[in-house]
């Protein structure tokens, strides 16, 4: 039996990753219909893609549509020719929607804020107006992790984004099936895939503490290589990954 490439063990340890966060988490049903936020980031593409791949085993059976949303008073630059032939290559029909924020009609909001909660309002509006029961969004392990220390830091207690939300004004539930991926492994896997990087030019983007927790969480990480499932399996045993 041939040895597998390191390309091949990548790909075997993502997906096997992904089986189980569907399988733990219980994220999929049949019957499910699926709106998949591409931003056009690395996470999204590579979100998009299992699902899309998943989707064909029919097991269990659902159906994945996206949901590309441009802010037009920010200049992030995104290709949509690339990311509709990519969710075409893939069997998936997207969407692409545009909209704005005003950040002077709620200064005790940051720009961050208003943009994410304007573009996850056009998630929700799209996907009732498809008849989509879950919405899929591409944070990993990493993200997860990096909001549970921000709120433990800046908010006082110890939450995090969901794997798994169920909203309760709405028949739509949250889901991030990337939950148990680390950034590295889909930095390396999109690379292999060729993904196209998408321009970046939000303004705003160095007001947000993300990147500085990032870089704490790298220190925490050399200290003891284990603190990511230390910090995992705390926030699995308090039941802050799972909301309904």
């Amino acid at each position: 039996m041939p040895i597998p490439t390191p390309e091949e063990k990548l790909e075997r340890r993502i997906i096997s990753r992904f089986r189980k966060a569907l399988t733990d988490y219980s994220l999929i049903d049949d019957g499910d219909k699926i709106l998949v936020g591409l931003s056009g980031g690395k996470d999204s593409l590579c979100l998009l893609e299992f699902l899309a791949k998943r989707m064909k085993i029919k097991k269990p059976d659902f159906t994945v549509e996206a949901l590309h949303v441009r802010m037009e008073n920010i200049k992030y630059e995104s290709d949509t020719t690339y990311l509709n032939d990519f969710a075409e290559s893939l069997g998936v029909k997207l969407h692409v929607v545009t909209t704005h924020f005003d950040s002077s009609t709620d200064n005790r909001k940051s720009p961050c804020f208003l943009c994410s909660w304007n573009r996850r309002k056009q998630m929700f509006l799209k996907a009732q107006e498809l008849g989509c029961n879950k919405i899929a969004l591409g944070h990993h392990q990493d993200d997860i992790i990096h909001t549970a220390l921000m709120n433990l830091t800046f908010q006082g207690h110890f939450s995090t984004m969901p794997v798994k939300l169920k909203m309760r004004k709405m028949p739509i539930t949250i889901i991030r099936p990337l939950c148990l991926q680390n950034e590295q492994d889909l930095v390396s896997y999109a690379a292999i895939r060729d993904f196209q990087k998408q321009k970046k030019l939000c303004p705003y983007e160095t007001d947000s503490h993300r990147s500085e927790m990032r870089e704490l969480f790298e220190r925490i990480e050399k200290m003891n290589p284990e603190a990511r499932y230390s910090i995992w399996n705390s926030l699995e045993s308090d039941d802050k990954l799972i909301e309904f």
